[in-house]
């Protein structure tokens, strides 16, 4: 091999390990490890300071605090299928939504094609509670006519009258479930109500009670009626 031809190869291989992955003419950089907590925190607001919410009042459960402990895993035994009292505003009730067809005297029957709720009321927390954060009552009446038949006989005006409704034999609450006034019901509690020929209804996030009695802290504006039905104020 000439000396020109070699002096061209050792060239070459000098240039070919310059281009590789140490550089020419420079040092190796060392590997660093660096930690996971390394470099900058991400800025978090502070957790927020949320009020608590009373779950009872010496024996009497507030509306959240049953439909809370409804849906622990913990607390569910406390209540679920268990006679409570549960003390609240009655926020909705759907006496003033009966249907025409179903307003009239007990012991006539409702026509075919009429479709009627359950009676039933809704107590929460506050009086503006959403119905979403309310627990619904039923059991207190089987229909609307028996619930005319009651106010006739408490419209008597004797006092503590009394009406024991003819399906389920409760005693229809006197005075009647009325929007703004504060109660405590006393009744069972769970997820579900299945007295009604129509069918269950379940609410397993919130729960239903199956009225038993009624006690009235603070009376309402006025009377609970029917659609059509004037009452009686007491003298």
């Amino acid at each position: 091999m000439s000396q020109s031809v070699r002096s061209a190869a050792i060239s070459t291989l000098i240039s070919a390990l310059c281009l590789g992955a140490f550089g020419c003419g420079q040092e190796e950089v060392p590997y660093k490890p660096r930690g996971a907590n390394s470099g900058a925190r991400a800025a978090l607001p502070p957790a927020a300071n949320l009020p608590k919410r009373p779950i009872k009042n010496g024996d009497v459960w507030t509306v959240w605090g049953a439909s809370y402990s409804l849906r622990s895993r913990v607390h569910r035994k406390d209540v679920a299928n268990k006679r409570l009292s549960i003390a609240g505003y009655i926020v909705k009730s759907n006496m003033a939504d009966a249907p025409a067809c179903a307003v009239h005297k007990a012991g006539k029957a409702d026509a075919e094609d009429c479709k009627a709720p359950v009676p039933a009321f809704w107590i929460g927390d506050t009086k503006d509670a959403p119905e979403a954060d309310c627990i619904k009552v039923m059991g207190w009446a089987s229909n609307f006519a028996q619930i005319f038949d009651a106010i006739d006989e408490f419209d008597k005006g004797k006092d503590n009258a009394e009406y024991n409704d003819a399906n389920w034999g409760v005693k229809v609450p006197n005075p009647l479930p009325a929007v703004g006034a504060k109660v405590t019901v006393t009744g069972q509690y769970g997820v579900s109500f299945s007295k009604a020929s129509s069918g269950a209804e379940a609410d397993p996030f919130m729960g239903v009670m199956d009225f038993q009695e009624m006690t009235i802290q603070e009376p309402a504006a006025e009377l609970a009626t029917l659609p059509g039905k004037k009452r009686k104020e007491k003298k």
